[in-house]
C-alpha cells in the first residue's frame, strides 16, 4: 500500500524548481513528447521526467546516492514502461478501483499529515500539490498493487507440507517473537544462465556484502544492483512483524542483530542479501469475529466486458431468488477458482480478509441473507452470509501467518518472472 515516505517524495517533487524543456513551440510553450510506444498506448516524456525527478528527490531526502545518470535513466524508463504495460492489462481485465477503496488510502495519507480526508485538499495545497493530480496518481498506484495481487500474489502455490514445516520451524523461534526493519537486495538468476554466468552473479553478491560490511551505504548498493521493486527506494522493506517475514529469511535472520548484513543466500530463481536496520521484541495473542459466507463471482476479461459480466450475475441473482440452488449455480458459473467447486463457500474469515467492497457487503447482511450484485476489483459478486462467530483463532493464526510468510518468500521471484513475461510479450518502441 501507499507509504508515507512516497508522499514526502511527491511533496518534494512538487516544490522542486525544475523545468523540463524537451520540446518548445514557436511561442515558447512546452510540447510534451513521446518517450516510448507501448502496445496500443504511449509513455509521455513528462511522465518519465516526473518519475526520474521523484526518485532523485526521494534519494536526496533519505540521504543516499543513486547510480550514475545513464544507468538511473535506463532503470526509470524501464519502470515507467512496465507500469504502462501493467495499467493496460488492468484495463483489459476490467480492474477498477472504487472511490471507497481509494478514499481509504487517502484517509491514511491525511492521517499521516495530521488531518482527515476532508482536510486533505487543503493540506496538499499548502505543499503546492493539486489534489486531483494526487488522487489520480494514487488511483494508479492502487491499481498496480491490486493487479499484482490478482496476477501474482494469489497464484503463488503453497502446499500443506510447507505449512506444517513452517509451523514446526517457528516453535520457540526468535524471529517469530520479534519485529524487524529490513532492507533487501535481489539479484535474478536467469533460467537460461550458464554455470559461468551464475558464478559471476554470486561473485557480484559476495562483493556487495563485503562492501556493505566495510561501511558502504546499503541503500546505494540496492539502488545500483538490486532487481527488486524496492531497489530505487534503497531496498527498504520497512517494519514487519516476525510472522510477516518471508520464510526464506527465517534461518538467515535467527542469529542476526541490528546492523548485520547477511551472507548471500540463494532461492530457485534469485540470490538475496538482507540487512537488519533495527529489531525489537514483540509477542501478541488474538481473537477475532468471523463470518462464513459463499459467493458467485463473474470477472470481466478480454472476451466478456463489464456490462456482460454484470448481466450474467443479475441472471444468477434472479434464479436464486426464484429458488435455484446457490451452490449449484456457483459450481456452474463462478470465476473464483478457490471457491467455485465448493459451491462458492469461502470458509470462516475475519475482518480484512476480503477487499473493502466485499467486507462492506458482508457487514450489511443478516445470516441467510443474499446481497444484491456489487462490484469489486475482481469483478461482479453476489454473496450470502451463512453464519457468524467469535473465535479464538490462535492455531489458525499460526497457519495463516505461515501461509503469508511462505507466499512473501516467493512473491519477489514470482513478480520478477511475471514482469519479465509481460514485458517480453509487449510491443515497446523507445523514442528517446
Amino acid at each position: 500500500m501507499f507509504k508515507f515516505n512516497s508522499l514526502c517524495a511527491f511533496i518534494a517533487l512538487s516544490a522542486a524548481p525544475w523545468v523540463v524543456a524537451e520540446e518548445l513551440s514557436e511561442t515558447g510553450e512546452f510540447i510534451d513528447g513521446v518517450a516510448a510506444i507501448v502496445n496500443e498506448g504511449i509513455v509521455l516524456k513528462s511522465k518519465y521526467y516526473e518519475s526520474l525527478e521523484m526518485i532523485r528527490q526521494q534519494a536526496a531526502e533519505n540521504g543516499f546516492q543513486l547510480p550514475p545518470d545513464a544507468i538511473l535513466e535506463e532503470q526509470v524508463l524501464e519502470r515507467v514502461i512496465l507500469n504502462e504495460i501493467q495499467l493496460q492489462r488492468a484495463e483489459r481485465i476490467g480492474l477498477q478501483i472504487s472511490d471507497q477503496q481509494l478514499n481509504e488510502v487517502l484517509t491514511n495519507v491525511a492521517r499521516n499529515l495530521g488531518g482527515t480526508l476532508a482536510d486533505l485538499p487543503a493540506l496538499l495545497a499548502a505543499e503546492g500539490i493539486n489534489y486531483q493530480d494526487f488522487r489520480r496518481q494514487m488511483r494508479e498506484d492502487v491499481t498496480l498493487e491490486q493487479l499484482r495481487r490478482i496476477d501474482v500474489v494469489q497464484r503463488v502455490p503453497i502446499s500443506p507440507r510447507e505449512i506444517e514445516q513452517c509451523i514446526a520451524n517457528l516453535e520457540n523461534n526468535v524471529v517469530i517473537n520479534s519485529d524487524y526493519d529490513l532492507s533487501h537486495i535481489l539479484l535474478s538468476l536467469p533460467e537460461s544462465a550458464s554455470t559461468a554466468e551464475i558464478d559471476e552473479i554470486i561473485a557480484t553478491a559476495n562483493d556487495i556484502v563485503q562492501r556493505a560490511r566495510d561501511g558502504a551505504d546499503f541503500r546505494q548498493l540496492a539502488a545500483r544492483y538490486s532487481e527488486s521493486p524496492t531497489a530505487l527506494e534503497g531496498g527498504t522493506l520497512g517494519w514487519m512483524k516476525g510472522e510477516e517475514v518471508p520464510t526464506v529469511f527465517t534461518d538467515i535472520l535467527t542469529p542476526m542483530k541490528k546492523g548485520d548484513v547477511s551472507d548471500p543466500f540463494r532461492t530457485a530463481t534469485s540470490i538475496h542479501i538482507v540487512k537488519v536496520n533495527d529489531m525489537r521484541s514483540a509477542v501478541e495473542t488474538s481473537s477475532v469475529d468471523q463470518v462464513s459466507a459463499r459467493h458467485i463471482l463473474i470477472s470481466p476479461n478480454e472476451i466478456i466486458d463489464d456490462a456482460t459480466a454484470k448481466q450474467r450475475l443479475d441472471d444468477a441473482y434472479k434464479r436464486i431468488q426464484e429458488g435455484e440452488d446457490f451452490a449449484e449455480l456457483a459450481k456452474l458459473m463462478s470465476d473464483d477458482p478457490g471457491s467455485a467447486n465448493n459451491g462458492g463457500e469461502l470458509g470462516w474469515a475475519g475482518p480484512g480478509t476480503f477487499v473493502p467492497e466485499f467486507d462492506a457487503a458482508i457487514a450489511e447482511l443478516e445470516i441467510g441473507e443474499l446481497s444484491e450484485p456489487f462490484r469489486s476489483p475482481f469483478g461482479w459478486h453476489i454473496v450470502q452470509v451463512l453464519d457468524r462467530r467469535t473465535y479464538d483463532n490462535t492455531e489458525d493464526l499460526k497457519e495463516q501467518n505461515c501461509a503469508n510468510r511462505i507466499r512473501a518468500s516467493k512473491v519477489d521471484a514470482e513478480t520478477q518472472l511475471w514482469m519479465r513475461r509481460i514485458r517480453d510479450e509487449a510491443y515497446v518502441d523507445i523514442k528517446m
